[in-house]
C-alpha cells in the first residue's frame, strides 16, 4: 500500500445494483467482475486491519510488508472497475438513443452522486471522531472524491460511440499516466492545497494524476466487453491475460533502466511504469476471476457477494477499523492476533453484505413495513 494511503474504496455501483448484473446478463456473463471486486475488498480489509492494529515493532517484518504491498492494488482495481461500469452506463444510454447532451448529463449525474457520497463519508468520520478530529480532514481527497472527479472528466467520452471509446480511452489513460511525473514538477504553490490535492500526485491523496488513468483504462475495457459477442468473451479474456503479463514484465523492465525521459520521477507516487504494472496485474486478475466463476465455482460465492456490496463494506469497515471503537487495541496486536482480527472483520463485512442484499427478506421476516389491513365493515 502506498505510503500515506489509508482508505481505499469500492468501484462505482449502479445504485442500487451494478450495471453489469442488470437485464438478461444478471448473474451470468459479467459475474467475474463482481468476483474481482470482492477479491479487492478482501485485500483492502486485511491491509487496513494490519495498518491499524499491528504493533509498530512488527512493521518491518515480512508479513506486514507483504500485507501493505498487496494492499496497494485495491484502489487501482476499484477505479478500473468503476471505469468498466461507467462504460456500461454510456453504452446503455447510447443504445437507448439518448441524445449526446443527455448522455453527458447522465455521466455528470453519476459524478455528482459520488461527490455527494464523498462529502457524507468525510462528515461522518469527522463527526464520530469529534473533538479529536481535525477539521481539515473534511477536505481530504479520498478515493470517492477521486472517482467523482474522474467520472466528471470522463463525461466527455459520452460524446463518442462505444467503438470509438475503446481507442480514445486507452490513449487517455496512457496520457494521464505519462503526464503525471511532469505534473509533479509544476509550481503549484499558488493553488490552495485542498484543490491541489485533487490533481497533483500526493502520497496522502488519490489525485487525478495518476489515479485517473485506471478509470480511463476501465472505460476502454468496458467498451470492449460491450462490443464483444458472447461467444468471443472466452478468447478475449485469454488475450487479456497475456496482454496483462506482457504489460507487467515490460513495465517492470523499463522501470529498472538506469535512465529516464523524465527529469524526476517517484516510482511509488507518479511513475507511469507502476500504473502499467498494476494494469497488467488487474488484467490477469480479471482473467483468473473469469475462469474461477465460470469453471470452478458455479453457485453462490462469498467473494462475489462482497463485490456486489463493496460500497457499504468500505463505509462500515473504515469507521470500524480506523474509528475509536477499538482504540485500546490500535497498534498493539501481534501478527497472529492481527490475522484473527482481519478474519473477523472480513466475516463481519460478509454479514453486512448479506444483510444489505437480503434486506427486503429481512424486513418481511421482522414484519417491518407491513400494512395493517383494516377489515371492511359488514354490510347491513
Amino acid at each position: 500500500m502506498e505510503e500515506g494511503k489509508r482508505a481505499t474504496a469500492p468501484a462505482l455501483s449502479d445504485s442500487p445494483q451494478n450495471t453489469e448484473r442488470k437485464g438478461t446478463e444478471s448473474g451470468g456473463r459479467f459475474a467475474f467482475l463482481d468476483w474481482t471486486r470482492g477479491l479487492a475488498a478482501i485485500i483492502m480489509l486485511q491491509g487496513h486491519v494490519f495498518h491499524s492494529f499491528a504493533r509498530t515493532d512488527l512493521r518491518n517484518q515480512d508479513v506486514f510488508i507483504l500485507s501493505q504491498f498487496i494492499g496497494g492494488m485495491p484502489p487501482a482495481i476499484f477505479l478500473f472497475l468503476t471505469g468498466v461500469t461507467l462504460a456500461f452506463l454510456m453504452e446503455s444510454r447510447e443504445r437507448q438513443g439518448i441524445a449526446t447532451l443527455g448522455r453527458v448529463r447522465a455521466t455528470l449525474s453519476r459524478a455528482g452522486y459520488l461527490f455527494g457520497l464523498a462529502v457524507l463519508f468525510r462528515l461522518q468520520l469527522w463527526f464520530f471522531s469529534y473533538p479529536q478530529s481535525d477539521w481539515t480532514s473534511l477536505f481530504r481527497v479520498d478515493i470517492l472524491n477521486s472517482m467523482g472527479l474522474g467520472i466528471a472528466v470522463m463525461s466527455i467520452m459520452a460524446v463518442f460511440t462505444t467503438f470509438e471509446r475503446v481507442r480514445l480511452c486507452a490513449i487517455l489513460g496512457l496520457a494521464i499516466a505519462g503526464i503525471s511525473p511532469l505534473v509533479s514538477l509544476l509550481d503549484t504553490s499558488g493553488i490552495h492545497p485542498f484543490l491541489r490535492n485533487y490533481f497533483v500526485p500526493n502520497p496522502d491523496s488519490f489525485s487525478f494524476f495518476p489515479w485517473g488513468a485506471f478509470l480511463a483504462f476501465g472505460l476502454s475495457a468496458g467498451s470492449i466487453l460491450r462490443l464483444l459477442p458472447k461467444a468471443e468473451l472466452h478468447r478475449a479474456v485469454q488475450w487479456g491475460a497475456w496482454f496483462g503479463l506482457v504489460l507487467l514484465i515490460g513495465a517492470q523492465y523499463f522501470s529498472n533502466l538506469p535512465y529516464s525521459i523524465y527529469p524526476k520521477s517517484d516510482f511509488w507516487l507518479n511513475s507511469p511504469a507502476l500504473v502499467l504494472i498494476k494494469l497488467g496485474v488487474i488484467l490477469m486478475l480479471t482473467s483468473f476471476a473469469f475462469l474461477w466463476v465460470n469453471y470452478m465455482v458455479t453457485g453462490w460465492s462469498w467473494v462475489r457477494q462482497l463485490g456486489t456490496t463493496s460500497l457499504i463494506i468500505y463505509w462500515v469497515h473504515t469507521e470500524l477499523v480506523y474509528g475509536r471503537w477499538f482504540g485500546p487495541w490500535k497498534e498493539r496486536l501481534s501478527t497472529a492476533q492481527t490475522v484473527f482480527i482481519a478474519a473477523l472483520v472480513i466475516a463481519l463485512m460478509l454479514g453486512v453484505s448479506l444483510l444489505q442484499s437480503r434486506w427486503a427478506q429481512v424486513k418481511d421476516w421482522l414484519g417491518i413495513g407491513r400494512e395493517t389491513e383494516t377489515p371492511l365493515p359488514e354490510a347491513d
